[in-house]
């Protein structure tokens, strides 16, 4: 079986390789206004994401709530505590940086679009991947700051609640309310041209990478971490994915799950949201200079679990 690479997860690797030597087009008193076009491009992200939800599919999702629960409790619940168990481990403020790194991933939402594609490739349960999918970004709004908020307070960086939760009802809550408002006007044309977003929501998140790392970059952040350092990262994430997988599947056999929303339990369970993450990480971390350490337990995750999940998914298909 062809292992395709992901050409998203290819342009993540060339625009880190642009920031390192080209810095200063991301820098504060930058002349390129990276922060204004970010700030509208996540408003737009999630303007379009109102537009494209279903509240036919979202009622009808509704029903199977065992399924939903499982999903739900995995993202939000399992993750973030498999990460805490490793906490009173910590001895020094690096171990501090990158532990927080990966609580952040852990208490981030389920990604969208790849769940329901994956999901849909396995021969899973479609709708109830499309509301889980769909309702775990709503969640992820209110608590992932509310994880990150019982942590955060000991990395360099001015944690306010209220200012927080204000950037993301102006940059994400108004407009998903915006997009359900006239989806009934402009849904049908959203959803019909749902590929060409998708592209759209890429390029932001590429903008937003890329100002994170040259930062990074310009304030030689990265100077301390290794290729050994690098290499820990990603046996780091691995486990997360492969524990978080293999307790999922476990919790949805004992609860007597059908191989559809057995499926649907373990894709949708155990995936993270690149888009979530890199949008949150600019409204939560915005002025620590180790915002790139931030985002890259995140990006080796997205990476690993399109892999994995692709090959899995492959062969339940070819079952």
């Amino acid at each position: 079986m062809k292992i395709k690479i992901d050409k998203f997860v290819l342009s993540i690797i060339g625009v880190i390789i642009v920031a390192y030597f080209f810095p200063e087009w991301g820098i504060e008193n930058s002349k390129i206004p990276i922060n204004t076009i970010s700030a509208m491009g996540i408003s737009l992200i999630f303007f379009f994401y109102g537009l494209k939800l279903s509240p036919t599919q979202l009622r009808a999702g509704l029903k199977n709530w065992k399924l939903h629960l499982l999903v739900q409790g995995s993202t939000f619940l399992m993750f973030p505590l498999l990460v805490l168990i490793f906490r009173p481990f910590i001895q020094n403020e690096e171990q501090e940086t990158i532990w927080l790194a990966f609580f952040f991933l852990a208490a981030l939402p389920s990604t969208v679009s790849s769940s329901v594609v994956m999901v849909s490739m396995a021969k899973g349960n479609i709708p109830a991947a499309i509301f889980n999918a769909s309702i775990s970004g709503i969640i992820g709004i209110a608590l992932t700051p509310l994880w990150m908020g019982l942590f955060i307070d000991s990395s360099q960086t001015d944690f306010d609640f209220t200012a927080i939760y204000l950037k993301l009802i102006i940059q994400i809550i108004l407009p998903v309310i915006l997009g359900l408002l006239l989806q009934r006007f402009f849904g049908e044309f959203a959803r019909k041209h749902s590929s060409k977003l998708t592209l759209f929501d890429k390029f932001i998140i590429l903008l937003i990478i890329y100002k994170s790392f040259a930062e990074s970059f310009y304030n030689n952040i990265f100077s301390a971490v290794s290729f050994l350092d690098l290499l820990f990262l990603f046996i780091g994430v691995v486990i997360l994915f492969v524990s978080a997988f293999f307790l999922t599947g476990l919790i949805s056999k004992n609860l007597d799950f059908s191989k559809e929303d057995q499926i649907t339990a373990q894709f949708c369970g155990t995936k993270k949201s690149l888009v979530h993450g890199t949008v949150f990480s600019k409204i939560l971390f915005g002025n620590m200079a180790t915002i790139g350490i931030m985002l890259l337990p995140l990006m080796l995750f997205h990476a690993t679990q399109i892999l994995v999940i692709s090959i899995i998914a492959s062969k339940h298909k070819m079952k």
